[in-house]
């Protein structure tokens, strides 16, 4: 019997298992979403397939050990986000191993790569002065700039995660008497940050210049959807 398509079963876990089975939040996609995207890209460089080609038994648990090696040496992505995204290959997994029971084996081998080790650094955090010099650090002479700095003002302020910030829409901003930002964030709860008059000054700007309707990101990529969480990682870096 031929093993289905893996990006057919991805598709199922996706619409069937996240979010008609666990009606997963929209952050817990857009980080399964985000997993897939590298390895699927990983997977066309090394295995000269196309994602529509792929098939589930190339996926073995000696392919998906590279590409986790690959997210820390050539990415640089610390262990934590290695662990993240070995999560949310472990869920797919045992997606597939309970819907295809003749790729169980494929899937306990996967299943078995651990998560790795490490030790827990004090958080950090950045001095006032530290955090001015962040602010000002965007050329305001350009479209991209002047959103930076928009962005960086609010996180500073707000200390919003980073998917709160990339998601941000127009409509989540009320810059009138009670200044304020709306964020729907971990654990499925909405929360409201108030603002203080410079970052009000600032998003008044910003705003003014976009011209955007209430659905559209409040710090939009250069193609205009929303900043993917690499770019604002990149930003602050």
């Amino acid at each position: 019997m031929t093993a289905p398509n893996f990006s057919s079963l991805l598709q199922r876990f996706f619409t069937d298992r996240l979010l008609g089975q666990l009606g997963a939040s929209a952050h817990t996609v857009a980080w399964c979403r985000d997993a897939f995207r590298l390895l699927l890209s990983f997977a066309a460089q090394h295995l000269r397939r196309e994602p529509s080609d792929l098939r589930v038994e190339q996926l073995d648990a000696a392919f998906l050990a590279k590409f986790l090696d690959h997210l820390e040496r050539d990415r640089l992505n610390g262990v934590r986000t290695r662990n993240n995204r070995l999560c949310a290959l472990h869920a797919f997994f045992r997606y597939v191993a309970l819907n295809e029971p003749a790729l169980t084996h494929h899937c306990q081998r996967i299943l078995a790569i651990p998560a790795k080790r490490y030790d827990r650094a004090p958080v950090v955090f950045l001095t006032e002065e530290e955090s001015a010099a962040l602010i000002d650090a965007p050329d305001l002479g350009t479209w991209i700039g002047r959103r930076d700095r928009a962005l960086l003002q609010l996180a500073v302020q707000t200390d919003l995660r980073n998917s709160e910030i990339t998601s941000l829409r127009w409509q989540d901003v009320d810059l009138g008497c009670g200044a304020h930002v709306r964020c729907f964030g971990k654990g499925r709860k909405t929360r409201c940050t108030p603002l203080r008059p410079e970052v009000v000054a600032v998003l008044k700007t910003w705003l003014a210049e976009q011209g955007g309707k209430p659905l559209d990101p409040l710090f939009p990529s250069g193609r205009g959807g929303h900043l993917s969480a690499d770019a604002l990682q990149r930003l602050v870096a």
